[in-house]
């Protein structure tokens, strides 16, 4: 644990799942409604600080999430990341992106094109939720 690091002193976000290693999380992202993140528990910085079993578990979860998403949103595309620059605190971003998002076709973080933003349907979290039990 690390006292200085949000993500060691809170949870990032609405917890839709969660075990001993890691947890997956609705960050309330209002540009890209429907952004999971996927965060280790531990405080490490980077993939090659966990070993092989947890690399794999911390991936299968990444692409638990990436299947979700595209069951439940059926986004046009999505997009992974493990950037940690802000937060050096090993953690993946997954996001469906949509063509007429307000950074499409850009990276989340590129120039804004656009003002539309999508929601989610009102039960957007229970579903997730569900589908991410298979993780167990």
């Amino acid at each position: 644990m690390n006292a200085d690091c949000p993500l060691c002193n809170g949870d990032g976000g609405a917890v839709l799942w969660r075990d001993d290693q890691l947890r997956i999380v609705a960050p309330g992202e209002t540009n890209h409604p429907g952004m999971l993140r996927v965060i280790w528990n531990r405080h490490v910085r980077e993939m090659t600080d966990l070993d092989a079993a947890d690399r794999a578990a911390c991936l299968h979860a990444v692409f638990s999430c990436e299947r979700v998403l595209r069951d439940v949103l059926q986004p046009d595309k999505i997009n992974v990341a493990s950037l940690g620059n802000v937060v050096p605190h090993l953690h993946w971003h997954v996001v469906p992106r949509y063509r007429d998002d307000p950074h499409f076709p850009d990276p989340i973080w590129g120039p804004r094109r656009r003002d539309t933003v999508r929601g989610v349907p009102a039960d957007f979290a229970v579903r997730v939720s569900e589908r991410l039990r298979v993780l167990s």
